[in-house]
């Protein structure tokens, strides 16, 4: 039986690890072709050999590198299905505390980032017959803190981006879906390394637990799996959408 993004030429940045990883180990499991991009080379190339996927070296920041991934991606496969932009940082600090620079910083990776991705795929995917675009948010964009300022607006901007690009897809008729995914808080590898640098590890991590009304953090194939969806025909008729998936987070 043929797999749920079989033939799909998927484009995915932030591919070394955590949801990234996880997403395009669930993409290929489900027969895509799967590029990951990184900035961090060896980790994105071990990633890429340990998946059995392709890896090409990017910093998503720069608008030079994302024509030309674009133009490789073309080159070697004649097409674009799916775009992931999943690649993004957080910076933390409330408005006394955060720098002009560093709040920059968190939009030019976590926003202008997704901008110039969707603004170089959207041709070539449009030549390729439409597919898929699914932009990282964060259940961050919803649910605030008062020492997250540049994380929380920039994740809130990512959902109404998004929200714009499919409206212009929608009246371009180019057959693009474009939407966004909002995990809470997810046991990935960062997440791990937070834990374990605080004082109380257990109780940090009890903490981190009971803040979803679920009672647990998510785990990466909760929004793997979501990622599948989306690439996927199955979720043909969504677009413009924020897709939550935080045990309850956002509205608590």
């Amino acid at each position: 039986m043929a797999g749920r993004v079989e033939g799909k030429v998927v484009l995915l940045t932030g591919g070394a690890m955590g949801l990234g990883k996880a997403s395009a180990k669930a993409l290929l499991a489900e027969g895509a072709t799967v590029i990951i991009t990184d900035i961090d080379e060896a980790a994105g190339r071990a990633a890429a050999t340990e998946l059995g996927c392709e890896y090409l070296p990017q910093d998503v920041t720069d608008w030079a590198r994302w024509q030309n991934v674009i133009a490789e991606v073309e080159t070697t496969h004649g097409r674009l299905d799916v775009l992931v932009n999943n690649a993004a940082i957080t910076v933390f600090g409330s408005i006394a505390d955060i720098s002009p620079e560093d709040f920059k910083r968190c939009y030019t990776v976590d926003v202008d980032s997704i901008f110039m991705g969707c603004k170089a795929a959207i041709p070539l995917m449009a030549r390729s017959g439409g597919g898929s675009i699914v932009n990282f948010s964060s259940a961050a964009g919803n649910k605030v803190s008062p020492d997250l300022a540049a994380y929380n607006s920039a994740k809130a901007a990512v959902v109404t981006l998004t929200k714009s690009i499919a409206l212009y897809c929608a009246r371009e008729q180019n057959g693009i879906r474009v939407n966004c995914v909002q995990p809470g808080t997810i046991l990935t590898p960062n997440v791990e390394s937070v834990i374990a640098g605080t004082p109380d590890p257990d109780a940090t991590r009890a903490a981190f637990s009971v803040a979803q009304p679920i009672g647990r953090m998510g785990e990466v194939d909760d929004i793997a799996h979501l990622v599948v969806y989306l690439a996927s025909d199955e979720s043909k008729f969504a677009t413009g959408a924020p897709f939550i998936v935080d045990g309850g987070l956002s509205i608590a």
